[in-house]
């Protein structure tokens, strides 16, 4: 997983409140293998018409917002179902941030998990930055994590609030299982020590005592 640090990048406005995660990537595509480039289905029923045809007026298939690794919706971005698939597919896009009022709570854990940022901010500081992208096509936002800042075209700064533990771990680029292995020096010493001090609770020992 990449680190995230800071981020200058173009900014996409999507003017949406309750993008679901269906809307993210319709169910049909999940038991696909994540080879086959999940950013193909991100958004697949607002991209592509019955015959499978780019139709190329959506937000994220118009210039210059092909290159975009920042989105800026309205509230409850991600809410529906638990499906990882829906941050896979943002994320193999290529973006890495979510600007909005709310997130579903399980898409916000899931976001986390794989390296993309999701954003809270006001509803009246989110209807501002869209007001800014939707004048100024190609504008760029910049996140700075340590800061936890978001500052806008203008220069003007909103700041943001993000629990310590998801912060270190999206600043050092790593999910749970790997904050967990961090520690596992000191596991194997325990296990070690207690094996040492109570051997008739060690697997082998018990096995031992078995007839």
């Amino acid at each position: 997983m990449e680190p995230f640090t800071r981020l200058t990048a173009i900014a996409a406005p999507l003017d949406r409140a309750d993008v679901d995660t269906d809307m993210l990537i319709p169910q049909r595509f999940l038991r696909k293998p994540l080879t086959v480039g999940y950013r193909n289905f991100l958004f697949y029923n607002d991209r592509f018409d019955a015959d499978g045809r780019l139709k190329g007026d959506f937000v994220l298939d118009r210039e210059p917002y092909t290159r975009t690794r920042i989105i800026v919706s309205g509230p409850n971005f991600g809410c529906g179902s638990t499906r990882e698939g829906a941050v896979y597919a943002v994320v193999d896009f290529g973006i890495r941030a979510v600007i909005a009022p709310s997130f579903g709570p399980f898409y916000a854990t899931n976001a986390y998990q794989n390296g993309l940022l999701p954003v809270v901010l006001p509803e009246a500081s989110v209807r501002a930055l869209l007001d800014q992208l939707q004048a100024a096509p190609g504008a760029e936002l910049t996140i700075d994590l340590p800061t936890q800042t978001v500052t806008d075209p203008a220069g003007r700064q909103y700041r943001f609030e993000i629990e310590p533990a998801r912060k270190e771990r999206m600043l050092e680029g790593i999910d749970d299982i790997a904050a967990t292995e961090k520690f596992a020096a000191e596991r194997d010493a325990l296990e070690r020590r207690l094996d040492a001090e109570t051997p008739w609770l060690a697997g082998r020992q018990l096995q031992e005592l078995v007839p």
